[in-house]
């Protein structure tokens, strides 16, 4: 009880300020031009998450950006699932050789697009699709207040992945190993709300490839959307990572001693936007 309530005040809040935002543009306005520091990005006005800090702040995941450059260099190519609006793929195709980018929802890859020949990103390369074990069509929910938080209909859907009423609609879904020409990347970014567990499925030979693995661990995604354990989760990982990284712990462990720490954080409820795996 305490929980729903505490989405639906947090919702009416957000709401309310979405509501704010396009009586001053007007409702024809689909999205806005913000010069930050990730890149010259348009976006959606109603979005209170990553747009907001965008537009208020100047600036998203620029310690996410940091990290991920560090592991890459101007011959890396990159695999982005999630591409989001382009807020973390076009500061890192800036660094590296090529970005082949995966994003479901429709609007926001719309978006993306946009702001890929806004900053001239001819490095990188998008799709409209979601990344699954196998080719299928999915049911997926369009957020608005958050559309970063946009997800395959989760197996558990509860209040706080539904609270701005999204839209769902259908999607076609696709085995990256079988889907993409190239399964040969240097580093592999995940962070597709839910869908990780589904998508390394489909990731084998392309994971087997990789140097380095960074996907969002979050333990009410594996319960709620995925419906698996820590154990199922980590059954995927490739068997040639021998590091974990754990950004907000600020620690880095052999991957033995790092699955008993995802177990422990999972327990716990902590959440990591991206852990990573190297060799």
């Amino acid at each position: 009880m305490l929980k729903a309530l505490f989405w639906r005040i947090n919702f009416f809040l957000k709401n309310r300020k979405s509501a704010k935002i396009n009586r001053q543009l007007g409702n024809g306005v689909k999205s806005v031009i913000i010069d930050s520091k990730n890149g010259v990005l348009a976006v959606d006005p109603r979005d209170l998450e990553v747009g907001f800090k965008l537009r208020n702040y100047g600036s998203y995941g620029l310690e996410e950006i940091t990290r991920i450059n560090k592991l890459i260099s101007t011959k890396s190519n990159v695999l982005v699932l999630g591409a989001h609006i382009g807020s973390l793929v076009i500061p890192i195709a800036n660094n590296c050789n090529k970005v082949v980018a995966i994003e479901a929802n429709p609007n926001n890859y719309n978006l993306l697009k946009t702001n890929l020949h806004l900053n001239k990103s001819e490095n990188v390369t998008a799709h409209n699709i979601a990344a699954s074990s196998k080719k299928e069509i999915i049911k997926f929910q369009m957020n608005v207040v958050n559309s970063g938080g946009s997800k395959r209909l989760p197996k558990n859907n509860e209040y706080m992945y539904r609270y701005d009423n999204p839209e769902v609609i259908e999607v076609q879904a696709h085995s990256l190993d079988d889907y993409l020409d190239d399964n040969n990347f240097d580093l592999v970014l995940i962070d597709i709300e839910g869908s990780e567990y589904f998508a390394m499925q489909g990731m084998e030979n392309i994971l087997s490839n990789c140097n380095t693995l960074i996907v969002e661990f979050l333990p009410h995604h594996l319960k709620n959307v995925a419906d698996v354990s820590v154990e199922q989760f980590l059954s995927l990982i490739p068997k040639h990572f021998t590091k974990l990284t754990i950004p907000s712990k600020n620690e880095t462990h052999p991957v033995d001693i790092g699955s008993v720490l995802l177990k422990q954080m999972y327990n716990d409820k902590e959440g990591d936007d991206g852990i990573i795996f190297t060799k």
